[in-house]
């Protein structure tokens, strides 16, 4: 798992076999056995397993201690558990306390996932002498002790071998992947940085160069300075019209991009309003919001719902406001829509959140984007009024 903060739909999506398996093997144990006092404790264990992505040593520590809960309610019952894997413990728990030690191996560092297995393993050990023997319990007239200690050493040990390897394996594609993204983010910014210096040397350079001219010109001929100020008053602003295309371009300002006028409560319900989608809007503005800042914010709304058209479904209402507090801007877009099951047409660069965080912070505010506990995608930044 990528993320140690997983959404619960994210977590349904990804845990789901997981979740199927143990409820399988808890049901198969349950009707096979002549007690149900196994139930509640491999019940816990199962249910941590599956959470486990969200806080992975919190869970493993957890599954420890019902591990050794579980032990001790068949203890005083004095019921042994189901046909025992290893070292007492039934298939569900031993699945589940493999998935945990492979959750805690790919994304904890090494010291805490050394920590989560040695209690797993102290715990899966203790349950051995703490629980009732299925063995002596069903095997009265042929006396059996069950697995001696080299066979459970050695089953015990394959398994952890698993476990461990397992979550290793994916904690390497998770670094690749990641190495994978920053390769190709690279990538893009030489991509730009190029095609910067083409824009400034065949554009912006082009009409400095006929500044430059224009004005040698009118030094070395005086009289001439009436006809070459107009020349170089337009190629300076040509100029200025072509480093401001060049600038909206490198902060991802696309020819439709929105422009801001005088009144920003008017700007934002225009750019709401093309965009189609059933919107609440909340507005809360003053008058005599810094144009650059306005831009800024028409910039964010309007990315926004871009990306909620582009990548979210079933979104029956989207939640727009926009508000002056303490003067700090508070810009925040939320839909209730679902991530989609297939890719957006056209793809996705990805690069959107990123232009948008880059913009906030440039004016030294705050950004953060993600997926919201009931659902939906929320877009937050606070952007301060400059005196």
């Amino acid at each position: 798992m990528e993320s140690t903060h997983l959404g619960w739909r994210t977590l349904a999506r990804r845990q789901w076999p997981l979740a199927c398996a143990l409820l399988f093997f808890i049901g198969t144990e349950t009707l096979a056995a002549d007690t149900w006092w196994q139930l509640p404790g491999t019940l816990v264990v199962g249910a941590l397993a599956v959470l486990a992505p969200r806080r992975p040593l919190d869970a493993a520590l957890a599954v420890a201690t019902a591990l050794l809960g579980g032990s001790a309610l068949l203890r005083l019952a004095d019921e042994p558990p189901t046909v025992p894997l290893i070292s007492g413990m039934a298939m569900s728990e031993c699945s589940a306390v493999m998935a945990v030690v492979a959750v805690v191996v790919r994304q904890e560092s090494v010291k805490r996932a050394l920590i989560g297995i040695v209690a797993l393993v102290a715990a899966a050990s203790v349950t051995q002498a703490a629980r009732p023997s299925y063995w002596h319990r069903h095997y009265t007239e042929i006396p059996y002790d069950g697995p001696g200690t080299s066979e459970q050493l050695i089953g015990g040990t394959v398994l952890l071998v698993l476990s461990v390897g397992t979550g290793l394996y994916f904690r390497a594609r998770d670094r690749e992947r990641a190495t994978l993204v920053r390769s190709e983010v690279a990538a893009a910014q030489h991509a730009e940085r190029m095609a910067l210096a083409r824009e400034l040397h065949d554009v912006v350079a082009h009409y400095v160069t006929g500044i430059v001219v224009h004005a040698q010109a009118g030094q070395a001929v005086p009289a001439a300075a009436q006809e070459v100020l107009p020349i170089i008053a337009r190629s300076g602003n040509e100029a200025l019209t072509a480093m401001r295309r060049l600038v909206g371009t490198l902060r991802g300002s696309e020819t439709d991009a929105p422009a801001a006028t005088s009144d920003l409560a008017d700007d934002v319900r225009q750019v709401v309003a093309q965009s189609g989608q059933p919107v609440r809007l909340s507005l809360d503005l003053p008058s005599g919001v810094p144009p650059s800042l306005a831009r800024s914010v028409l910039r964010l709304v309007q990315e926004s719902l871009t990306n909620t058209r582009k990548h979210a479904e079933g979104v029956s209402l989207v939640d727009v406001s926009v508000a002056v507090v303490a003067d700090v801007v508070h810009v925040v877009i939320a839909d209730d829509g679902r991530a989609p099951k297939t890719a957006p047409v056209g793809g996705s660069g990805g690069f959107g959140l990123v232009g948008m965080r880059e913009r906030v912070e440039l004016l030294g505010g705050r950004f953060t984007a993600g997926r919201r506990a009931s659902g939906g995608w929320e877009v937050r930044a606070e952007l301060p009024i400059a005196e």
